[in-house]
């Protein structure tokens, strides 16, 4: 199992976001609402993950919510790992108003991923 999060798989295509939100699948789970694109044409999974600054002002809190998600992300991402053609785009955006524990963050990105599997 390969548990790194590598630039390769981060998604950073101005295309592509403007692309997740116009065809618009998308589910929540909370805190997480997910927004994914599952036939993307890519050689890996790429992911984003997002804080709205209308709920946290200070950037300080913003980056730490956004590298809780990415750990979650990173170490359960083997659910949605597969060895098919079809390749996700997937952007996490924060819902709720406070900063939550970290159990429960992951605890939501594995239930998530594997909504997202199952959609496959």
């Amino acid at each position: 199992m390969n548990y790194r999060f590598p630039k390769s798989e981060k998604l950073k295509s101005r295309k592509a976001i403007e692309q997740l939100f116009t065809e618009n699948k998308s589910f929540t789970h909370f805190p997480l609402k997910v927004i994914y694109l599952s036939d993307y044409q890519n050689t890996k999974n790429q992911a984003a993950f997002s804080v709205p600054k209308r709920n946290f002002k200070s950037a300080v809190e913003r980056n730490r919510i956004k590298r809780q998600m990415r750990e979650a992300y990173r170490l359960n991402k083997n659910i949605i790992e597969q060895k098919e053609e079809k390749k996700l785009a997937v952007l996490f955006l924060y819902l709720a108003k406070e900063k939550l524990p970290y159990a429960t963050i992951e605890k939501a990105m594995i239930s998530i991923l594997g909504k997202l599997k199952s959609t496959l």
